[in-house]
């Protein structure tokens, strides 16, 4: 096997090709069968929660729903919500998502079709709808994991699809999704509307957002949601009094180490990943792997190449944190891998870490007695992260 060097692959994260490949080879060595009573066939009828669009062949792409073999009840309420899975085992995790059962058939971004207005219709609804589907052979068994989108479990290519009873849509999103609005402004709406991050993910995925309206594949909307939404909280925390104490915030979850360190000043951005030797990106690696990121205070208009997905769901628990408190600062994140992370299950665990961790801090007179503390909790030298930083580099004489 071609041995890819960590610099790739930490940056890749199995979702890019820069191997060149076409595959990953990381991630096809899991092969993890879900353990399931019931025996699957060429037709399902039971509940969806959301729908899924591909990006592999874009402007034509796979879409379909994803519906639930079988959960109880309790399992039901969170199988296909990440913002109540903050503390959940890896086994727990898995176990959940491999119930979670993917249909595909190919469609064109742009068609307005029977069949892509009743998958809209499954991303807008307010609970789980009951769908009759028939599959042109049994799902395959198999997990699908990536380090963006959640876990999912058996898949299949959809012959027919039916909606088997009326679906229920919030008042906010039917209002939202029946207005001519661009895409940021329905986001925000319906974000400001207590709509959570999740939801909105899927309907921009279904296409009903915007005014020119095409299914989003949903790994760009997971990317799209993030940063249309803390771009928009960090226009308001820019107006806001900075904080005058040095801070810093902490969380662990699935081996993910994460360090938030806020300082007086107006908001600007560092962002730093790490992955241990062994880590499912470093496995070949013989030293911790380190990427960054800058964002100056008036933002960014490149993508971040270099950390991707990641850099925009911990700026946007950051930004929800600010804007909650109506303050500013500047911001240092730390997110350091260890080596049990070794099958990735999405970018939410990484929103949801730094969530969790902005719950709390620790505050300290000066920016030397905060470093000192974000190393204790650290393992890498903080020698590594202050030649990358640049907020490190331009040190104010109230931070002594």
């Amino acid at each position: 096997m071609k041995v890819i060097p960590a610099s790739l692959c930490v940056r890749c994260k199995g979702g890019r090709n820069l191997c060149g490949l076409g595959y990953c080879p990381l991630l096809s060595r899991v092969e993890l069968k879900p353990k399931l009573d019931a025996t699957l066939t060429d037709e399902f009828f039971g509940p969806s929660t959301n729908v899924f669009v591909g990006r592999f062949g874009y402007p034509r792409v796979s879409v379909g729903p994803l519906s639930v073999i079988q959960a109880n009840s309790t399992d039901m309420q969170v199988i296909d919500d990440p913002s109540k899975w903050f503390g959940l085992s890896y086994q727990k995790i898995i176990e959940l998502r491999s119930l979670m059962m993917r249909s595909k058939h190919p469609e064109n971004v742009k068609t307005s079709s029977r069949f892509t207005e009743d998958n809209k219709l499954l991303a807008l609804a307010e609970r789980p709808v009951e769908v009759e589907l028939h599959f042109k052979k049994k799902p395959a068994y198999r997990m699908d994991f990536s380090d963006v989108h959640q876990p999912m479990g058996p898949s299949a290519q959809l012959r027919t699809m039916q909606i088997v009873e009326n679906v229920k849509v919030s008042r906010t999103i039917e209002s939202v999704t029946n207005d001519e609005m661009k895409s940021r402004e329905a986001m925000v709406t319906l974000y400001e509307h207590n709509e959570g991050v999740y939801k909105i993910m899927s309907v921009l995925s279904s296409g009903a957002l915007g005014m020119r309206r095409k299914l989003v594949p949903t790994r760009w909307s997971i990317t799209a949601v993030d940063d249309t939404l803390s771009k928009e909280l960090l226009k308001r925390v820019r107006t806001y009094a900075s904080i005058n104490e040095y801070r810093v915030y902490e969380s662990e979850f699935l081996s993910n180490r994460v360090c938030v360190l806020l300082a007086p000043g107006a908001w600007e951005y560092d962002s730093f990943e790490s992955w241990a030797p062994g880590s499912i990106w470093a496995t070949h690696a013989t030293r911790p792997f380190i990427i960054h990121e800058y964002e100056p205070h008036g933002g960014r208009t490149a993508y971040a190449d270099e950390m991707g997905g990641c850099y925009y769901s911990t700026r946007l628990a950051v930004a929800e944190a600010l804007a909650q408190e109506r303050r500013q600062a500047r911001c240092i994140a730390f997110r350091e891998v260890g080596e049990q992370y070794i099958i990735p299950v999405g970018v939410w665990q990484v929103r949801e870490n730094v969530r969790n961790a902005m719950r709390a801090h620790v505050k300290f007179a000066t920016l030397d007695e905060a470093l000192a503390y974000v190393q204790t909790k650290m393992r890498i030298p903080m020698e590594e992260y202050r030649k990358r930083s640049v907020i490190l580099k331009q040190r104010k004489l109230t931070d002594f």
